[in-house]
């Protein structure tokens, strides 16, 4: 069974819903945000956990963020396959020592480029990811790379846009789950960006189609290496367009 964890009502799983769905995967979504206790590690095969408007020194006002760092953890030692996305991501990056800036100078919003480092040619979350790809970013905290840990990805802005540690653990600072419905509430949040909502939102249609094969992809690879689907008929797990 995937483990989806959402740590805020407002960031659902978007896309990721409709994939797991068409292939047919047993997934829970767990809220802990509203108590819900999260599954032992040995009653789930891999884990996704989302992202949050919180940050990952905000225990005292979020308490169950001790739980999550804790579930994390354990995956990591368990190598469990593991999958953290923008909050998601920074949390992973704390629990294995790495500094997690709020309000750093590296903060993004939009759909924007990101780049894959050479260490990603041989990771098996990017296979058949290009080098270059379109993806939505919305973060004001950003992490660093854990020692250990492989930096996959980065972007103009922000150089620690995705990394590995272990065999099965990866973080990701961009968002690849969003939809049209995600990305219109989240910019319509804030004041700084509320009156920049429609072009946030037909920046993200005008390149939604590859921005989709991408997650679609990510997703994928990060499901077959968890033995949960296998490789679409034909398909590579090395080929990059």
């Amino acid at each position: 069974m995937l483990l989806i964890i959402q740590n805020d009502p407002e960031v659902p799983p978007g896309n990721f819903n409709e994939i797991i769905g068409e292939l047919n995967i047993p997934c829970s979504i767990a809220h802990p945000y509203n108590g819900e206790a999260l599954p032992l590690i040995r009653d789930i095969s891999a884990a996704i956990v989302l992202g949050g408007a919180m940050g990952v020194h905000d225990t005292a006002k979020h308490p169950f963020l001790v739980g999550v760092k804790a579930f994390i953890r354990e995956c990591v030692r368990s190598e469990t396959p593991f999958m953290g996305v923008c909050l998601g991501g920074q949390l992973l990056s704390d629990v294995l020592g790495g500094r997690v800036t709020a309000d750093s100078p590296y903060g993004e919003k939009g759909s924007l480029p990101v780049y894959l480092t050479a260490h990603a040619e041989e990771d098996p979350l990017f296979a058949g990811i290009p080098h270059e790809f379109i993806s939505f970013q919305w973060h004001n905290d950003s992490f660093e790379i854990p020692t250990g840990g492989t930096p996959l990805a980065f972007s103009a802005a922000c150089p620690g846009q995705a990394f590995r540690f272990g065999p099965c653990a990866w973080g990701t600072q961009f968002h690849p789950e969003v939809d049209r419905l995600i990305v219109d509430c989240w910019a319509r949040w804030p004041f700084e960006t509320a009156p920049a909502a429609d072009q946030f939102l037909a920046d993200f249609v005008r390149t939604e189609e590859t921005y989709l094969d991408v997650s679609r992809r990510l997703l994928g690879n990060f499901l077959r290496l968890a033995g949960l689907t296998q490789l679409e008929e034909g398909g590579d797990a090395d080929e990059r367009p």
